[in-house]
């Protein structure tokens, strides 16, 4: 399938960006293609850091999975939004709703968004902002540079983090911890 011209008025799709793997790393915003960049190794270490954890709670808990690598959701659809989630944790419940191929189609509980340092706020709160209006429960921001997670049970509630606490949420995980300083000791 051909990429669409610049002259054509329909949006593009969740199905045609899926078909299209071609195009690298990339979000869907309004039927709209927006190209990400690769991240870079801290980013990618942090990941893997907080993934292991997660996977690990999760298999051992039994209560769900914990997926990352760029994880494509459906946000909203006609025009068709998809973002790309880190990782992110999404209960058997939920799953067992989901369209068996493609991008997620349901909510997941959680997304971890790890910031790059081209990053911008603004951006950052868009994309929250469409997970929770998709029926995202929690969302945790990573900031490097800060050596800070924040915690959004909202867009308006938020806590922040620092190396001296544990990330946990009992709630949505429970028995999950992590201290936040284990997320920033690059090897």
């Amino acid at each position: 399938m051909a990429l669409l011209s610049k002259s054509e008025k329909r949006p593009v799709s969740g199905e045609d960006l899926f078909r299209r793997p071609d195009l690298g790393p990339c979000e869907l915003v309004e039927g709209k293609i927006v190209p990400m960049s690769p991240t870079g190794f801290l980013h990618g270490d942090i990941e893997a850091e907080l993934g292991a954890a997660l996977r690990t709670w999760a298999r051992e808990r039994g209560r769900g999975r914990a997926v990352g690598g760029e994880v494509g959701i459906y946000v909203r659809r006609d025009p068709d939004t998809v973002r790309a989630a880190d990782f992110l944790y999404i209960s058997h419940e939920r799953l067992a709703g989901r369209t068996p191929v493609g991008y997620l189609d349901v909510p997941p509980e959680l997304v971890v968004e790890i910031l790059s340092p081209d990053d911008r706020w603004d951006d950052v709160m868009e994309k929250l902002a469409d997970y929770f209006a998709a029926g995202v429960d929690r969302a945790w921001v990573v900031a490097p540079k800060l050596r800070s997670v924040f915690v959004y049970r909202s867009l308006t509630e938020s806590s922040r983090l620092g190396e001296g606490d544990l990330l946990a949420d009992e709630e949505i995980l429970p028995g999950f911890s992590l201290p936040v300083a284990q997320l920033f000791q690059v090897g």
